[in-house]
């Protein structure tokens, strides 16, 4: 089996001068090179980077080792260099060589040339020519045909901890009203933890079952890998000492998830992670990028419908997004946002008191008219209330969706808390306004993700659907989320 490896070019503008005497004034030098990352085969591939410069140039080839450049020198006017790299990186973890093209015009251009490492063999072992059928809508449109969402959680991605799904269970979220169904998967936790992170065809086909169910009920599914024992979202593995086992790993199980459901149409729409937050500053950003675009690169690569599939990423929304921290992709007009919304988190997942372990008191009441005066004060919402989340869906809308990236919420959910539930220890005082409390904030988030153009997804465990019998077992819950649909 012949390994393919990947060269990540970044290409950064450095200001080097002045304009040359023999230019006129008032004119610009001009070295045309600008910033991309691109991905080629490094056992006998080559990435051609086109420029116009207009002075000579010339690139320092000293100490470049395992990268091949040509040619090294040129005169005024279009340009093009090959950068090839034909060993196999076995170091056992990246390596990159830095370029620097100079100009007598004044300018220079850094190139820095990145070799992934060898750790897993390739698992895109029959690629096939981009097949735009049944493709055509760009991530927004594609988006935009959905109506509303809920997840299919704690089973795909976990071992059989809530009931696998059925045909008929499908069947009765799409008459409830739910036209997409998010996917949470491990692919680690299911056989994929070998030496080779090769995954076992036997989960690899039951995934795809129930994403063939789905589509041939016309419904959207977005398949992810969950946490899936933390491999990629755990604490410090978006750290570079990290960097390269979690790139590897990334890019093995992409590649045979694009492979195994490379003929969907745009019914099936990947999702890079989960809720990658484990990110606090610019080398940690970068490193989740980096994960994203593994991701991006293993799907394209494997060509057919895949080519055009639309891919959510994640990531901390101070940090992951347009003009910060963000991944490239060759096709354009194809990646998507993916936020989660359980705010306050007092109120959507809080479970234990301060006494209890808890990082604050449990809310039981939530909006304008909702809180209780019966019930001890400490119960009522401080934040998260409607002004706040209408200015983080506004924040959403100017970050994301006015730069070009469609959301989607993959997540959201509260605790509705009952008497008639045996393992609940926390029953608020004022049942009405509890109830009322979690319908209205179902109803607002609802209402504010759509008002921005995005499209919500339940989280949803068992509590609202029963798996078993396929009939709703909150109501009130299904209406408060229609409502907001209205």
């Amino acid at each position: 089996m012949t390994s393919k490896f990947f060269l990540m070019f970044a290409v950064a503008f450095v200001a080097l001068g002045t304009v040359a005497s023999c230019k006129k004034a008032g004119s610009a030098p001009v070295l045309s090179l600008t910033n991309h990352t691109d991905t080629i085969a490094a056992t006998g591939g080559a990435k051609t980077i086109n420029f116009t410069s207009d002075g000579a140039w010339s690139i320092d080839t000293s100490g470049l080792g395992w990268v091949k450049i040509s040619p090294v020198s040129g005169g005024s006017g279009n340009a093009a260099i090959q950068i090839t790299v034909t060993d196999t990186n076995a170091t056992g973890a990246g390596r990159s060589r830095l370029l620097y093209v100079g100009s007598s015009s004044g300018q220079g251009r850094r190139i820095t040339v990145y070799q992934y490492a060898l750790i897993y063999p390739t698992y895109n072992v029959s690629p096939i020519a981009p097949d735009a059928s049944g493709m055509s809508s760009t991530a927004a449109q594609l988006i935009a045909k959905m109506t509303l969402g809920t997840n299919i959680g704690n089973t795909l991605e976990l071992n059989n901890v809530e009931p696998y799904p059925t045909l008929a269970y499908i069947q009765m979220l799409k008459q409830m009203g739910f036209n997409a169904v998010r996917l949470p998967c491990g692919w680690y936790l299911h056989g994929g933890n070998n030496p080779t992170a090769k995954i076992p065809k036997a989960w690899m086909d039951s995934v795809k079952q129930v994403v063939q169910w789905c589509v041939s009920n016309d419904m959207y599914v977005m398949l992810n890998i969950h946490w899936d024992g933390g491999w990629l979202e755990g604490p410090g593995n978006a750290a570079s000492s990290r960097k390269d086992s979690v790139q590897a790993r990334q890019k093995a199980y992409w590649e045979q998830i694009a492979t195994a459901m490379r003929d969907f149409d745009e019914h099936l729409l990947f999702a890079s992670a989960n809720e990658p937050f484990n990110v606090n500053d610019g080398e940690t950003a970068k490193n989740l990028v980096s994960y994203h675009q593994a991701c991006i690169d293993a799907v394209r690569s494997t060509g057919g419908r895949n080519t055009y599939r639309t891919i959510a990423i994640q990531g901390p929304d101070d940090y992951i997004k347009p003009g910060a921290y963000f991944p490239t992709d060759p096709t354009p007009n194809r990646l998507a946002f993916e936020f989660h919304n359980y705010t306050p988190s007092n109120f959507a997942i809080l479970d234990q008191d301060p006494s209890e372990g808890g990082w604050g008191y449990i809310f039981y009441y939530w909006g304008a008219g909702n809180h209780s005066t019966i019930d001890s004060s400490y119960r009522n919402a401080t934040y998260g209330e409607e002004a706040d989340q209408l200015a983080y869906y506004t924040k959403l809308k100017t970050n994301y969706i006015d730069k070009g990236i469609p959301l989607v919420m993959g997540e959201y959910s509260t605790n509705r808390r009952s008497i008639q539930h045996p393992w609940e220890t926390h029953i608020p005082l004022d049942m009405v306004k509890h109830d009322n409390s979690v319908d209205a904030w179902y109803t607002y988030l609802t209402k504010q993700c759509l008002a921005i153009g995005a499209k919500p997804f339940l989280w949803e465990t068992g509590g609202v659907f029963d798996r078993v019998n396929n009939v709703v077992i909150d109501q009130r819950t299904v209406d408060a989320i229609k409502k907001g649909a209205q």
